[in-house]
């Protein structure tokens, strides 16, 4: 086996173990008596996400990318970020025919070689137990986190001023936003992230704080400088989803009791769902991380 650099046609293998290995997670990892959705093949809109943004960390951050590769086929894939002193696993999968071989241990090896001179780290992890194990014997702090889910109550939402459309203009800002609350700048990924999704801001005398948030009203990432105005963006955001849409909020840690208080008040039903693997810092707070940007 061979753990080497990842290059642009290693995508589609990556993509699809990627795929293969959620779908066990997910069945393994849901609530027993929870219904989930039928197995089959990853949604194009699923896959298009996928390649542009694999596509996005091979373009600027090539020296974290990794697959693990057996006999010429790709087994297993890690693509990791740098932004400013703040190192990052987007993805991080061995496809399940492989699991068990030290393949994942290997990979995650050379994707921390990445961190060499960050001073903190951030991991989503899932459910799953091994991967748990595995960022703890890096030295990963494991935070347990909960998901919301389900359809607004629509009867719920509030009249919610000071929140306005953003631009590319508004980039200083998030910047500034995400280096008080991690440490670190979101910097080039804002480029990514506001081609995919919409982005909220709120900017007032006493704060400020963005959100980008998908088709569904879906918060992908929300940071704030205070709890209010986290709030704030948070229900414009639920406020944005279609007639009954299926709105998630994910990772929420212990930190984040404000949004678990506006999913409850918006008729989310909660659930257990990983960790927020946190090294050297603490958990970021009013933050909802992103899985891909953390």
């Amino acid at each position: 086996m061979l753990i080497r650099p990842m290059r642009d046609d290693d995508i589609a293998a990556a993509r699809g173990l990627t795929h293969d290995a959620l779908e066990i997670v997910r069945a393994t990892t849901r609530p027993p008596g929870t219904p989930g959705p039928p197995p089959g093949p990853p949604s194009p809109s699923w896959s298009g996400l996928w390649t542009r943004r694999a596509k996005h960390f091979l373009q600027h951050d090539p020296d974290g990318c990794w697959v693990a590769d057996r006999d010429g086929e790709v087994v297993g894939v890690a693509l990791s970020l740098r932004r400013d002193k703040l190192w990052g696993l987007s993805s991080f999968f061995v496809r399940p025919d492989q699991q068990g071989a030290g393949i994942g241990t290997a990979l995650l090896d050379a994707a921390l070689t990445y961190s060499q001179g960050c001073l903190r780290g951030i991991i989503i992890s899932t459910g799953d137990p091994r991967a748990a194990r595995r960022y703890r014997l890096a030295g990963f702090t494991l935070h347990p986190t909960i998901r919301a889910s389900g359809t607004v109550d629509r009867r719920a939402l509030p009249v919610v001023d000071g929140v306005r459309e953003g631009s590319p203009g508004d980039r200083d800002l998030c910047d500034s936003v995400d280096r008080q609350l991690r440490g670190a700048a979101h910097g080039a990924d804002h480029e990514f992230l506001g081609s995919e999704f919409g982005l909220l801001v709120c900017d007032t005398l006493t704060g400020s704080g963005y959100s980008y948030v998908d088709d569904a009203g879906s918060p992908v990432v929300l940071a704030a400088t205070t709890r209010k105005i986290a709030q704030r963006l948070l229900w414009s955001a639920l406020a944005r989803s279609p007639e009954g849409a299926q709105v998630h909020i994910d990772f929420l840690s212990a930190a984040q009791e404000w949004a678990v208080d506006v999913a409850l008040a918006a008729g989310l039903p909660l659930r257990p769902e990983g960790y927020l693997c946190l090294r050297h810092m603490r958990p970021p707070a009013p933050y909802i991380p992103s899985g891909a940007f953390l």
